[in-house]
């Protein structure tokens, strides 16, 4: 089993929900995915760049658990996002800054580069250059899933289009499916993996469901990375060998532990 090299943002967030829940934290799907992973017993780096704020988090106790030798430190600030959720939890505002991440795509087609043979996971979001690279990684077939983010999602999965068919996994929400449904044939895709919420998650294989797992109920303290979590877990244990019904369950559990779970406060940089 190899490391999963997970392409993406980590971040500088701030949530904000009606009830007063959320406040400053470090976020980012590349983040959440490979601590996921990492988590379910696969080694996993994330493919970021990070800025002069964030440069300390290799030596944070918690997030020492990463392999963080495929970032870039790059001089300027991190990934900033601003995420406000209405009472369903849904998404209803983003404000982004991307700092240092407009250097993204350039860092991970360099790595790619680097490493062909690697197992690629891609968070398919801004501002990252998605076609080139789906496009570099189905060029070199490697092995590679993809996930997105609603706000982004239909121009990132149209953008994303030629390449599916070529993924291992694709994982969307259920709203990101109904917008695929637009742009593909679904039964053309190996594996997809879409949640939905406190509800059931499900497993298709070329247009066919052939896993379903409910997630344990939880009292939400953070939603934010829910689906990072869901689907780091669960590709770190299929590469394991586990079945798609075994590892929708795996996931959806550490998912609803995730969202009960306190965020990971912005660590201040130690002195000396």
């Amino acid at each position: 089993m190899g490391r999963l090299d997970v392409i993406g943002n980590v971040s500088l967030d701030l949530t904000r929900y009606p009830d007063g829940r959320g406040g400053s934290r470090i976020g980012g799907a590349a983040l959440f995915v490979s601590a996921a992973a990492t988590r379910a017993g696969r080694r996993a780096a994330p493919v970021c760049v990070l800025g002069n704020d964030l440069a300390h988090l290799p030596e944070v106790p918690g997030l020492d658990i990463l392999d963080w030798s495929a970032r870039l430190q790059a001089d300027g600030p991190s990934t900033a996002f601003d995420l406000e959720y209405d009472p369903q939890g849904e998404l209803v505002g983003v404000g982004t800054e991307y700092g240092v991440a407009e250097t993204l795509t350039e860092h991970a087609l360099a790595y790619v580069n680097a490493h062909p043979r690697a197992t690629f996971h891609v968070c398919c979001r801004r501002p990252l250059e998605v076609p080139a690279v789906l496009g570099r990684l189905a060029g070199l077939a490697a092995d590679f899933s993809v996930d997105f983010f609603l706000p982004s999602a239909e121009a990132m999965i149209r953008a994303a289009a030629p390449w599916l068919s070529k993924t291992t996994t694709v994982f969307l929400n259920t709203a990101e499916y109904r917008l695929l449904e637009q742009v593909i044939d679904c039964g053309t895709l190996p594996e997809v993996v879409v949640t939905d919420g406190p509800r059931a998650a499900v497993v298709r294989s070329f247009g066919r469901q052939i896993a379903s797992a409910m997630p344990p109920p939880q009292l939400p303290h953070e939603i934010s990375g829910a689906g990072d979590t869901l689907a780091g877990t669960f590709l770190a244990h299929r590469s394991r060998g586990a079945t798609a019904s075994q590892a929708l369950v795996e996931a959806t559990a550490a998912a609803s532990r995730y969202v009960a779970a306190p965020s990971l406060p912005v660590p201040t940089p130690r002195r000396g």
